[in-house]
């Protein structure tokens, strides 16, 4: 189950739209075989945020927002996905009866949606599915031209009469909805989806232990929204893509996200190019470069210049201990020398 979770969410990100543009995905599962979890579960996603949860037990829309909007209206979320549900579970049954499996449980997972271009355009409805985390099913159908691509095994089935009639739906009833949805939603969650969290950017440099080969690597984090292009150059050239590693979308635990990206190099490598990083988003004004010698973070100069005056402080301190007793140490030793020549002076009287 783990898997499939991870394989879900790696389609969200291969999915994610580019920068500027916004999404809403439907992200379901349906279980066949006896668990304690609902057969079918859908959950809503504007970009990144959730905004609605559906299961066939409850069979009722719950929306994650104020009681007087709404996403989508509860006639239109029974009518999508009771079809989601149908459709699901039979395409998962075939897969089942396909791959010639009985007993146990299996899991049929979809990520489907639309989106709007950073243009206000809508862009096309997308939709992709996985039986026990194999790929089976994939169709893109676009709102402009009313044409269908799909692909996979399940594709293979549609008859004439079942391409039209989807076509149809989506054309007619899937692609509306959504855009109404993601819209409406846009609106309700501007100031969740719209706001801009600027990225700390690094470049760091160390060696690795066991084989002494250097890594340079660029981190970005604590950005928002997701959107970055982070790219690793090499005397003003990005380097190739195929020696890089790292480079994956991470979320951290605060609603923001994070990004490495490394290079492995010689010594020599190292001391006859110059290498930065290069970051872009949506919070920056202008592309943002990070050479080695420097780093660049909204806290650094604040947590810097804070080390800093207590360095010091402590150094001053310090001192000022030092030469007090060097002084007080100076004194007792001159005392003790005025006090050492009186007592081996000849008294006059003894004379």
């Amino acid at each position: 189950m783990l898997r499939l979770l991870f394989l879900f969410c790696s389609f969200q990100i291969f999915l994610t739209v580019k920068s500027g543009a916004h999404s809403l995905w439907a992200l379901s599962t349906l279980i066949i075989g006896d668990t304690p979890f609902p057969e079918f579960i859908t959950v809503g996603m504007l970009d990144d945020i959730q905004v609605f949860y559906y299961d066939s037990n409850v069979n009722n829309l719950r929306e994650q927002q104020s009681k007087h909007t709404e996403c989508i209206t509860q006639e239109a979320a029974n009518l999508v996905f009771g079809d989601l549900y149908r459709r699901v579970k039979n395409i998962a049954l075939f897969s089942k009866h396909q791959l010639n499996l009985t007993g146990g449980i299996h899991v049929q997972q979809e990520l489907s949606g639309c989106e709007l271009l950073d243009d206000g355009i809508p862009g096309p409805l997308l939709s992709r599915g996985a039986f026990n985390g194999a790929d089976n099913v994939e169709w893109q159908f676009s709102l402009q031209q009313k044409t269908l691509q799909s692909e996979g095994v399940w594709s293979t089935v549609w008859n004439h009469i079942e391409t039209n009639t989807h076509e149809l739906l989506c054309a007619n009833v899937y692609g509306p909805i959504c855009i109404k949805a993601l819209k409406n939603c846009l609106h309700i969650k501007k100031n969740e989806v719209m706001r801009k969290v600027k990225p700390r950017v690094r470049l760091l440099q160390k060696t690795l232990p066991d084989s002494g080969v250097a890594k340079v690597t660029c981190l970005a984090t604590d950005f928002y929204p997701r959107h970055i292009n982070l790219t690793l150059l090499r005397d003003g050239q990005p380097v190739s893509d195929h020696q890089i590693t790292g480079g994956e979308l991470l979320p951290n635990g605060d609603e923001t996200y994070q990004m490495r990206k490394s290079l492995e190099l010689s010594a020599e490598e190292l001391q006859h190019h110059h290498y930065t990083c290069t970051a872009e988003h949506l919070s920056l004004d202008n592309k943002l470069d990070i050479g080695l010698e420097r780093e660049w973070d909204p806290g650094t100069t604040t947590i810097l210049s804070s080390v800093t005056a207590v360095a010091l402080l402590v150094c001053v301190v310090g001192a000022t201990i030092i030469i007090w007793w060097r002084r007080r140490r100076t004194g007792q030793s001159s005392q003790a020398s005025q006090s050492s020549t009186y007592l081996s002076t000849p008294s006059a009287d003894l004379d």
